[in-house]
């Protein structure tokens, strides 16, 4: 009996309460899920990894495709300056060569003249000979001609340079002139100048360039006089001011459905996707918490190196929101805050909506040309109906003209006025009339087509005429404050 009650109290002993045994289930299956949890933790990490990583080096190719692509464009340009200086010399030195075998072959002429006097044995011969030589006159260097920027005119995108001979010399046969731009006030710069551009054959004493783009503040002129035997040296060079407002269409914060280029926009109806795709995916690129890589994912942002030398920023706007909605715009990146200035703009034939005009650089991203305060246009309209009006502060004015293959737009800021012009009669299409409270952009929409503009152009001289006689015409804004659109 006493053995049978010791083998009882072992198997107490040995016993596990029902309780404990379920914690322990309990806190393995806890484990378990832990263990379960970290290894899908390690699994999206890696995936995750694997992920950044393929998108880092696909933008690590689009880097370098860009940084190729710019450096294709500097071995180009720098290509293109090569040729340029050779072709320059080039130039120069085969009229140096020409008028140097022309010289020779008169000193060979000469030569031979000389040389036969000298096999005359008569006296009475030799006398004739001598008499002829002593008439003969060497044709003398001719002296540099002299350019007076008081006779030179600037007018019209055209250049007319005048000169004349310090003394007369009948001898001068033409007359070469060379020119360059520079926005380098003052004599020429050795460095950093553009090549002279030569304009021979000049019978006159004055020549006009027409046709310019007047991209840069001034051009230098020099010229110099040539007989039968040799060209004389170059006059003193002047410059003339060629100042002229030049701006591009700035593409950081066009409708994303505009294709923008430096000139030139077009309506893209796959641009808006394409890009909202292209800024999807970088963001998703940035969703997955890998601290490691984090750090080195761009999320959108452009790359320093891109922005600095493959774009220029915008001169006065600084950085907005893009235009969206059904504000199909773009401005210019380039602010008028003063003086008087001229541009033309061209539409596709096609076109089916489209507006020039100017905007206070507040215009929101969800305003169209017109239809606010702070924006004025005038705005052709293909689809369904034609119409072609003014607008202002979301009134309209009917315009009873023909729409014009060119339009030019003419700002003078500190007079208040923006008057329209067809660019090749000049006749005035509509002026506003008002008191610009802060600087202007020039402003364009196009929906279905596109625009192409012009810039670096000076006020036509027809248009600064019209403007003395405008003043009392009709088409002020006034007109545009009792009718609604």
């Amino acid at each position: 009996m006493e053995h049978k009650g010791v083998g009882v109290g072992r198997r107490d002993k040995e016993h596990i309460p029902e309780e404990a045994l379920q914690r322990i289930i309990s806190t393995l299956a806890n484990k378990n899920d832990e263990i379960q949890n970290f290894i899908d933790t390690l699994n999206q990490t890696l995936k995750g990894v694997q992920e950044n990583s393929s998108n880092i080096l696909s933008e690590l190719d689009e880097e370098f495709d860009s940084l190729y692509s710019i450096l294709d464009d500097v071995k180009e340009s720098m290509i293109n300056s090569i040729k340029q200086e050779q072709a320059r010399k080039s130039q120069e030195l085969q009229s140096q060569l020409s008028q140097c075998n022309n010289a020779l072959e008169n000193s060979e002429e000469l030569l031979e003249f000389a040389t036969r006097s000298l096999d005359i044995k008569e006296p009475e011969e030799f006398s004739k000979e001598r008499q002829m030589l002593q008439t003969l006159k060497f044709l003398p260097v001719p002296k540099a001609p002299e350019i007076d920027p008081v006779d030179c005119l600037v007018a019209d995108n055209s250049v007319t340079v005048a000169w004349r001979m310090p003394e007369e010399d009948n001898k001068i046969d033409h007359f070469i002139l060379e020119h360059r731009k520079t926005n380098f006030d003052g004599l020429p710069r050795v460095k950093d100048e553009r090549c002279w551009e030569v304009i021979d054959n000049i019978k006159g004493t004055e020549y006009t360039l027409s046709g310019l783009k007047f991209d840069s503040k001034y051009m230098n002129f020099r010229v110099r006089a040539c007989n039968k035997a040799v060209a004389g040296e170059y006059s003193d060079p002047v410059t003339l001011e060629t100042k002229a407002l030049n701006f591009s269409l700035d593409n950081s914060s066009s409708h994303l459905n505009l294709r923008v280029e430096d000139s030139c926009v077009e309506w893209d109806p796959t641009g808006g996707k394409g890009q909202e795709n292209k800024m999807k995916g970088k963001e998703n690129k940035g969703s997955v918490h890998v601290t490691s890589l984090k750090k080195h994912t761009r999320s959108g942002t452009p790359s320093p190196k891109r922005t600095s030398i493959g774009s220029r920023p915008p001169a006065v706007r600084g950085s907005r929101d893009r235009f969206t909605g059904e504000s199909y715009t773009v401005l210019g990146d380039t602010a008028i805050e003063s003086g008087q200035h001229y541009w033309e703009v061209k539409a596709q034939k096609d076109c089916k909506s489209y507006s020039v005009g100017v905007a206070y650089k507040t215009l929101g991203k969800f305003d169209q040309l017109g239809k606010t305060n702070t924006s004025w246009c005038i705005h052709v309209n293909n689809w369904l109906q034609n119409t072609f009006a003014a607008k202002h502060n979301n009134k309209v004015k009917a315009l009873d003209a023909t729409v014009p293959e060119r339009i030019g737009v003419f700002c003078d800021f500190d007079g208040g006025q923006l008057s329209f012009y067809d660019a090749s009669s000049k006749q005035l299409l509509y002026s506003f009339k008002m008191k610009f409270t802060q600087p202007v952009l020039p402003g364009f929409m196009v929906w279905c087509g596109g625009l192409s503009l012009n810039t670096g152009m000076q006020v036509p001289s027809a248009v600064r005429t019209l403007q003395k006689s405008e003043n009392g015409m009709t088409g002020s804004t006034s007109s545009l404050n009792n009718v609604t659109q």
